[in-house]
């Protein structure tokens, strides 16, 4: 229990940053592309390679730290990055199929649940 309330907590910082940054964009750039979104998926992504290479170097650090962090602040806040690191994980064993297969599963399938969920909701609600 004591771990779930350690990635809720992250998460509630990560989502309120991430809406911040999108409202930000907004301001700043205007809604002809998603570069309040490109932002945060990049700069999510920046910092999981950091934090997850910093951790493997230290001992000792308590796994509620990545809990707090990665699965909270950096997943609240995109993602993209937990899908990055995968990907990463993948690559770095020399399992380019696997990493190939999850890019285009993972864009394709995740693109048309959205089109059916917009078309399930337009249809019946």
């Amino acid at each position: 229990m004591t771990n779930l309330l350690w990635v809720a907590a992250g998460g509630a910082i990560g989502a309120s940053l991430r809406h911040l940054a999108n409202l930000a964009g907004l301001r700043l750039m205007g809604t002809t592309f998603p570069w309040s979104t490109l932002f945060v998926n990049v700069l999510g992504s920046l910092i999981m390679g950091f934090f997850i290479a910093w951790m493997t170097k230290r001992t000792g650090t308590p796994p509620e730290l990545r809990l707090f962090i990665a699965t909270g602040i950096l997943g609240g806040f995109t993602t993209f990055s937990a899908f990055s690191l995968d990907l990463a994980n993948m690559i770095e064993r020399g399992a380019m199929g696997s990493a190939f297969s999850n890019i285009l599963a993972s864009v394709v399938i995740s693109l048309a649940a959205v089109f059916i969920g917009l078309w399930f909701g337009r249809s019946f609600l």
